[in-house]
């Protein structure tokens, strides 16, 4: 082991030591001076977790989250410079970490954030104009054969429990006083305008909405997410992706583009 892979492992080590040759200048003690810093490392990636997840942090506590935060980082060191791609895996840590057994469905509000996360750092891409979408969606005739692109930002998620609702309620004020979590929902999140949205959908248009993204052609979509949903609407899931802007470009199957 180098001495810089070892300086990075003992970052994260529960049981800290100075990693050897660390010195300090006019003998200073070299072991609280990296104390010091091994603590502001782990205080920087904590802090990036609670701007990750501020709906986990506010449903279990500050206390709470600081000591689940401080576990997972000692874990899992970041693999990436960019500070806003760390905490892909705190979703799945949460599910498995014993004391928030409790609040089973916070795994899946994470996994939600996460892909708030992801939208909001996604890349621009400027909606259809809406003259060229209306006729591309005139007649029923060709609006089975399309294929849509969203927007990067666009992402779903199925859940066995009420996540779209609990973090609206988290987020824009809404009422938790009589919301049963245990309601399964899906959500659609998208960017809009430069603002992250969270909605609650069918899990009809959930399956839509990921067949589009495979670049399958409209109808063919359409008649998975009947299969999947028998209460799908089309119409109303097409007019939330272009009320939203989610909708980037159109092409017929039978169209051949350079």
């Amino acid at each position: 082991m180098t001495m810089q892979q070892a300086f990075s492992a003992a970052l994260f080590d529960p049981q800290p030591s100075c990693p050897q040759g660390v010195i300090c200048p006019e003998g200073s003690d070299a072991a609280s001076r990296f104390s010091v810093y091994r603590n502001n490392v782990q205080s920087g990636l904590i802090n990036a977790l609670g701007s990750s997840f501020p709906v986990v942090a506010q449903w279990v506590g500050e206390a709470f989250f600081h000591g689940m935060a401080h576990v997972f980082v000692q874990k899992n060191p970041p693999d990436h410079p960019v500070m806003s791609r760390y905490g892909r895996g705190f979703p799945d840590f949460i599910q498995g970490f014993a004391p928030a057994n409790s609040l089973p469905y916070l795994a899946d509000v994470a996994r939600l954030e996460w892909l708030c996360v992801q939208a909001y750092h996604a890349a621009d891409a400027l909606p259809l104009n809406p003259h060229i979408l209306a006729r591309a969606v005139a007649t029923p005739e060709t609006l089975e054969h399309l294929r849509m692109t969203l927007h990067p930002s666009v992402a779903t998620l199925h859940s066995a429990y009420a996540v779209a609702a609990l973090w609206i309620a988290h987020t824009q004020e809404g009422q938790l006083q009589g919301l049963d979590p245990r309601h399964p929902q899906s959500a659609l999140v998208l960017r809009h305008d430069l603002n992250v949205e969270v909605f609650a959908v069918s899990s009809g248009c959930v399956a839509f909405i990921r067949l589009l993204k495979t670049r399958c052609p409209l109808g063919q979509a359409a008649d998975y997410a009947l299969q999947a949903d028998p209460e799908f609407d089309l119409s109303q899931c097409l007019a939330l992706l272009i009320s939203k802007g989610a909708i980037t470009d159109v092409q017929s199957v039978h169209e051949v583009r350079p």
